[in-house]
């Protein structure tokens, strides 16, 4: 069955050669193309259009208008490429278009696109994770803009951590994102780079410090369209990467012997060198919080485990008396098979030693009736056995057999 499709497509940072070849293809094949003219270079459209395509800028439209187009797609079987800046999953809006088409009977699908970030980078010749320098990379925003922040993504915590940042939709205010980035814990020599419309061809780069970037945005006159990547990943050198290290071995390659010595070497002695952070004193006496969290765990344990020797006892199943944690006893049930219902146990015991006892007793008195009289070593013969008989009766004298409502006592 023939549908329409809605192709949400990431345009890149600007320039038409860097969309994608999937996003260029979807756009050539488009009956209608919505794209955000103030932020899509015109060329990026025109090259891989056709000439008797729809186009609609997004920039005038509403959500709900936006949706409408999608309602055509669905009744006239059209193929839509709705063009993000960038790519769709950074700041883009898609979620509640995306979210709204696949309620439609249309195929929809989303295509990635190279980031303003990325093309920044490459712009200057920058690696963005120096290895031993920066390995992570923070993508945010300044907070008090249209769309509220959620607590605890504030720009001074995320600077706490010191590593690169690229900071989005910011430009505006930069004299409140140079103060969060300094109550974060950056020194103001810390470098930045500026970005305005990367791969535009009215692109601007410029090369600040967290100090002067205020007074650098305001002699260019940058509140849009301007990206900042802050970190010493943007100057610092820091080591070589053993991805491509001669000692450095995986699974389509070798290392070299001599190179896999050197570089092990070289490791030791950096770790010999670095010093080492020295952990904070704490009170002996002072509880740690994991510690608490494990007497709490332990605490807990043993309380469940009394609970189900408890319910042994009463010959009840320990699922029947917490299904859900039932396998924390399976080994000990394997391990002592003696500990269930040990007084059903001495009962039956008791009841053996009573029945042994009767039969004792019993042979006793046939013995004497047929013997007659009693003589002096007949008397002799049974003085050792009243001990025994005496021991053997006296579990007898409870009674637990005959007396059932005696045993759950």
């Amino acid at each position: 069955m023939v549908t329409g499709r809605i192709s949400f497509i990431g345009a890149g940072p600007g320039a038409a050669d860097l969309i994608t070849v999937r996003g260029a293809k979807r756009i050539a094949e488009a009956d209608i193309v919505v794209w955000a003219a103030s932020l899509v270079t015109p060329e990026c459209v025109q090259e891989h259009a056709r000439s008797d395509t729809e186009l609609v800028d997004s920039s005038r439209l509403t959500h709900e208008q936006a949706v409408e187009i999608y309602r055509r797609a669905e009744r006239d079987k059209l193929n839509v490429a709705r063009v993000h800046s960038g790519d769709p999953s950074l700041w883009g809006a898609v979620q509640e278009q995306y979210d709204a088409a696949v309620r439609m009977n249309v195929e929809v699908e989303i295509v990635p696109g190279v980031p303003a970030f990325s093309a920044a980078a490459a712009a200057i010749g920058r690696e963005l994770t120096v290895p031993e320098v920066a390995q992570s990379l923070v993508l945010t925003r300044l907070e008090g803009g249209k769309t509220p922040m959620p607590d605890g993504e504030k720009v001074r915590e995320f600077a706490k951590h010191g590593t690169t940042m690229a900071l989005f939709l910011s430009a505006a205010r930069t004299g409140q994102l140079v103060e969060e980035l300094r109550a974060g814990g950056y020194p103001d020599d810390t470098p930045v780079l500026v970005a305005y419309k990367v791969t535009w061809p009215d692109e601007l780069l410029v090369r600040s410090t967290l100090g002067e970037l205020e007074a650098d945005c305001k002699k260019h006159k940058l509140w849009r369209h301007t990206l900042f990547i802050i970190g010493k990943g943007l100057t610092a050198g820091g080591t070589r990467s053993h991805l491509y290290h001669a000692g450095h071995f995986h699974t389509y390659r070798k290392a070299d012997k001599e190179a896999r010595r050197a570089l092990r070497a070289e490791r030791a002695t950096r770790r010999t060198e670095t010093p080492r952070e020295q952990p904070e004193e704490s009170d002996p006496n002072k509880l740690r919080e994991s510690d608490a969290a494990w007497w709490a765990v332990r605490d807990w344990q043993e309380t469940a485990r009394g609970a189900a020797r408890f319910g042994a006892n009463r010959t009840i199943p320990i699922h029947q008396v917490d299904e859900s944690q039932s396998q924390l006893f399976v080994a000990e049930e394997a391990a002592e098979p003696e500990a269930v219902a040990p007084q059903q146990e001495s009962t039956a015991t008791a009841t053996r030693t009573t029945g042994a006892t009767r039969k004792s007793t019993g042979a006793a008195k046939s013995s004497a009736a047929k013997s007659g009289t009693a003589k002096s070593g007949a008397t002799k013969r049974k003085a050792p056995a009243k001990p025994a008989s005496a021991k053997s009766k006296q579990p007898a004298k409870r009674k637990p057999a005959a007396k059932p409502d005696e045993q759950s006592e």
